[in-house]
């Protein structure tokens, strides 16, 4: 009796896996009929958001059942609390996907604290890509390459400590011998536009192509700004005669590390459901982001946005993922020393402190 249960159950899993593509898919319909799928966006707003309501509201089409799609925010910690949730936390079942910061696996290449996931272990989705990122010096510096950075002293400003206003001038000045002198502290990156426009700083780094063209692309025009360097993996996503980071490699240490920094542009807005998800579903949920990259509604949303896009495919994103989590451990180290502070100055002993984070100031209770 127990063999004869033992082959049924076989004989049955053997009918499933060789089943046709039709009854699989049908499979899948049932799933997701009825069901509501949640976008987890590890970013409290901004352009993660934004493309990721768009991509909730035309996905569904294109995923069998047609499910509702729903975005919710889940900031914190860098990405790093989302990206935790979906790796330990999110139901495995093709219910949850998620949009996470393009910095989440260099954070766990440096070994940086919070992690809880293995970046290699998620399943991705691909990704709708970002334009390179800039360092824009105001025109008044004097710096039109990075061999001027290397001769005159720039004031850059910065946000926080692991933002790439500050990662990318800090590893210029360590392997390039650049000498920009970061001002760091500021709220949000906009603020440093306005210090810039001020003359209170010089120069932005981290200055994604696509955002600066959005806000300010009178400044591209009448040369306000000027591009020494770029960081990215591909020419053509910022402007032209610009050298990118990799370029200025003097060796092959200097290029290996400049490869992991720039693998975040090359990950753009990457989208992954978690580990576990049946293969099935997985199969239809890549197939539905990829056919929503291509949908007329969603491209037109995109343009009227002025949002750039370089969609990448779920092998590619994995394969970007691969090579910045297995970097060697002698280039993590000089990548992780080459990050080290120095010469940065706070920004309320530089410039007007409305422009820099401040500490609420707790309500004293009265006294009854």
């Amino acid at each position: 009796m127990k063999l004869r249960s033992i082959t049924g159950a076989i004989a049955g899993l053997v009918a499933l896996l060789g089943a046709p593509d039709s009854v699989r898919a049908d499979a899948v319909s049932d799933f997701y009929k009825g069901k509501i799928v949640t976008v987890i966006v590890s970013a409290g707003g901004g352009t993660y958001t934004l493309v990721a309501r768009t991509i909730a509201r035309n996905m569904p089409r294109y995923l069998p059942g047609a499910p509702t799609m729903i975005v919710k925010n889940m900031p914190g910690a860098g990405h790093v609390r989302a990206t935790n949730f979906m790796y330990n936390n999110a139901p495995q079942d093709g219910s949850h996907i998620a949009t996470i910061g393009n910095s989440i696996p260099l954070h766990q290449t440096l070994g940086r604290k919070g992690v809880r996931f293995d970046a290699r272990k998620f399943n991705w989705l691909g990704s709708t890509g970002i334009t390179n990122l800039m360092t824009a010096v105001w025109h008044t510096a004097g710096v039109k390459t990075i061999e001027d950075a290397k001769k005159k002293e720039v004031i850059s400003g910065g946000t926080g400590a692991g933002s790439g206003t500050v990662i990318y001038p800090m590893v210029m000045n360590k392997l390039l011998g650049t000498k920009f002198k970061v001002v760091i502290g500021y709220r949000r990156a906009s603020n440093i536009d306005l210090a810039m426009e001020r003359g209170e700083v010089l120069a932005r780094s981290g200055y994604s192509y696509g955002s600066l063209m959005r806000s300010h692309a009178d400044w591209v025009k009448t040369k306000k700004v000027l591009f020494p360097v770029q960081v990215g993996v591909d020419r053509s996503r910022g402007p032209k005669g610009v050298p990118l980071l990799i370029d200025l490699a003097q060796n092959a240490d200097q290029k290996q590390i400049f490869e992991l920094f720039s693998g975040t542009v090359a990950l753009g807005r990457p989208y992954l459901a978690p580990p576990g998800v049946p293969a099935d579903r997985l199969a239809a949920l890549r197939s539905a982001f990829a056919s929503t990259l291509k949908d007329e509604t969603f491209l037109a949303a995109q343009k009227k946005r002025r949002f750039d896009l370089f969609p990448a495919s779920a092998d590619d994103v994995a394969k970007v993922v691969a090579a910045m989590v297995n970097t060697p451990r002698d280039i993590v180290a000089k990548a992780k020393a080459a990050m080290t502070r120095t010469g940065t100055i706070d920004c309320k002993k530089h410039t007007d402190a409305k422009n820099c984070r401040s500490k609420k100031k707790r309500k004293k209770k009265k006294k009854s």
